[in-house]
């Protein structure tokens, strides 16, 4: 009865093992990672000339912390209160909350000057996200400064995670649900197989 069982079970299971092995194995060797997950940092210049009767001394109390940095496209003035960044005019304080298509142009083609090979050049802009000619999509976190970037390799990694850990249908619950019975079904067919070695040895 227990080696039925255990038969059925290692049926069952056959599909998710060859995908915990291989991506499993992929996983150990973690081919191109680091071009998949590579930071993409806005690139910015020393703060020259800046005096301290500058817009820099000037603060307010709802701030909870101040960034100031120098772009390609000039100075920069980041701040951060309770419902998070805002991204400020350097000289008048005024709330920029959207850069103009060209601000983004000039600003990621600074930016992806780093590795070429990678990003190519821009393809296409809408809004704060960027496509380039290599099919790398940028997102712009203008509030921030921050660029946050994922091409079709990043695309590959994630969907041999979501293979790994059986999130197979896209659905959140339903896809915990899996992964716990596919863990618990992994338990019993050892118990099952140590079951039956121990059986065989006391006959």
């Amino acid at each position: 009865m227990l080696k039925k069982y255990h038969k059925y079970l290692g049926l069952l299971m056959i599909l998710p093992f060859i995908a915990w092995a291989i991506t499993g194995v992929f996983f150990f060797i973690k081919p191109g990672y680091s071009s998949a997950y590579e930071s993409l940092p806005v690139k910015t210049y020393p703060l020259e000339n800046i005096h301290s009767s500058s817009p820099l001394s000037s603060v307010q109390e709802s701030w909870l912390e101040v960034r100031y940095l120098r772009s390609i496209l000039g100075l920069h003035k980041l701040v951060k209160n309770n419902q998070g960044w805002q991204h400020l005019d350097f000289l008048t304080a005024e709330i920029i909350s959207k850069p103009t298509e060209q601000q983004i142009s000039t600003l990621i083609n600074d930016a992806i000057g780093i590795n070429p090979q990678r990003y190519g050049q821009i393809k296409m802009i809408d809004g704060l996200q960027i496509t380039t000619t290599t099919n790398v999509n940028i997102s712009v976190n203008w509030s921030e400064m921050r660029l946050y970037q994922k091409g079709e390799d990043t695309a590959f990694i994630n969907t041999m995670y979501k293979i790994h850990y059986l999130q197979w249908t896209g659905i959140k619950s339903l896809d915990k649900v899996l992964g716990i019975i596919g863990l618990i079904l992994v338990v019993v067919l050892a118990l099952l197989g140590a079951a039956m070695t121990f059986r065989r040895k006391v006959n």
